[in-house]
């Protein structure tokens, strides 16, 4: 049902790169780009994408209190790597992997605008 999740970026180059590999543990490439500062990454245009973006107000981005974007990982290992890269490009930890129960294995994390997302398996 969704088509795609846009994170707003006060910091636009360094997102883009923190994004570009991220993104590539998951096998998403940048599918979009328009000129007033606006990417979409995914796998194709037939699944679920993440888009980072410059406000179009051009005001401050803020993070919403109880936002997330989730990302469908493959595997439990997937959501290890996402996890780890995303700390390593300079995200913070909000919940390490683990089992959260009913077969949901996730980990949380904010990218470096502080947007909250989450690394899920299901299996």
């Amino acid at each position: 049902m969704i088509g795609y999740v846009t994170l707003g970026s006060n910091n636009f180059e360094a997102g883009l790169a923190f994004y570009d590999e991220l993104l590539a543990v998951y096998g998403a490439t940048r599918l979009m780009e328009l000129e007033e500062g606006f990417v979409l990454w995914g796998k194709s245009f037939d699944e679920a994408g993440l888009a980072l973006s410059r406000p179009y107000n051009r005001q401050p981005a803020t993070v919403g209190n109880g936002v997330m974007a989730a990302i469908r990982a493959d595997s439990k290992p997937m959501v290890d790597a996402i996890y780890a890269k995303a700390l390593a490009l300079g995200g913070a930890d909000e919940g390490a992997p683990g089992d959260r129960g009913d077969g949901f294995y996730a980990a949380y994390f904010r990218d470096l605008d502080g947007n909250k997302l989450n690394a899920f398996f299901i299996g």
